[in-house]
């Protein structure tokens, strides 16, 4: 099967690999021309732009990093509202907010093209082990032609209805993420400056009822003060607005997100931004120092 494929970050180039080592043919963009490098030595094509990328290829996926680079790789000159037409299909895994999944699936639908919104839980690891969670909305038969794919990038892949449903799903899912992550950290300071050693509260939780695969992988690296990027800081941030957003638009209350949102842009003007997201336990230390 012969995939276009845009977008080569932490994320797109683990799936891209997954995929080429599974068989499929692949072209590949991205805006950095020499992350195209490693997936050619893998076999893959390379097209100059999405334009080129969608006219060479059937089905085109994107896995891009926010809102404004979605629509500028479908919009732009050279984008994929170029080439897109009937019997090509568009599927859009970079998390977004509704509306702009909305934007991009009526332009693609309109030119004849099919779309499907197809945004992932899961970071770095989960990607380069084929174990993403896909949370797929919009045309029910591009999702059937897509699940070849879909079981090679990830473990299990839903499909939620009507386009919007994706994309509000893992707001929802990173909103919760990001939420925890805050009051981990707390968790973890607290524990410091109260003589505890911080090992064995990783310990503790890991046998309880709030034991979870996110506390196992990043407390450790945490209590080392490394962040590594699996999920880039800015990119929880981001998603932490659009969920409040979405808030906003169905007036649900949600101070703990609210909260956990300002952290992460503390994070940010400290310069955390291209760090794991698991680097805002530094604001909570530097507030603590501070205090």
């Amino acid at each position: 099967m012969e995939v276009g494929f845009l977008g080569l970050g932490i994320m797109g180039k683990a799936m891209s690999i997954n995929l080429i080592r599974s068989g499929f043919k692949l072209t590949v963009w991205n805006r950095t021309l020499s992350k195209c490098d490693e997936l050619v030595e893998l076999g893959a094509s390379i097209g100059e732009t999405p334009a080129a990328v969608v006219k060479k290829c059937k089905y085109t996926i994107a896995m891009l990093s926010d809102p404004s680079v979605a629509l500028s790789v479908v919009f732009d000159k050279d984008g994929v509202l170029e080439q897109i037409c009937h019997g090509k299909g568009y599927i859009d895994m970079s998390t977004v907010d509704a509306d702009t999944s909305s934007k991009i699936s009526e332009a693609i639908t309109s030119k004849g093209g099919s779309f499907l919104e197809a945004p992932v839980s899961g970071s770095k690891k989960p990607a380069e082990d084929g174990q993403l969670v896909i949370l797929a909305a919009g045309e029910k038969a591009l999702y059937d032609e897509a699940i070849p794919a879909f079981d090679i990038m990830g473990k299990k892949s839903f499909f939620l209805g009507q386009v919007g449903n994706g994309a509000k799903m893992k707001l929802v899912v990173n909103m919760i993420m990001g939420s925890m992550m805050n009051a981990f950290s707390e968790g973890l300071v607290l524990a410091d400056r109260s003589g505890l050693n911080p090992h064995t509260l990783l310990d503790v939780l890991d046998l309880g009822g709030i034991a979870n695969p996110m506390f196992r992988l990043k407390g450790p690296t945490m209590i080392q003060n490394s962040y590594s990027p699996a999920f880039p800081l800015k990119h929880q941030q981001k998603d932490m607005r659009l969920a409040l957003a979405l808030g906003d638009e169905n007036a649900v209350s949600m101070p703990v997100a609210a909260a956990a949102n300002e952290a992460f842009k503390k994070a940010r003007s400290l310069g955390l931004g291209d760090l794991d997201f698991s680097a805002v336990y530094e604001t909570v230390k530097t507030l603590e120092h501070s205090s």
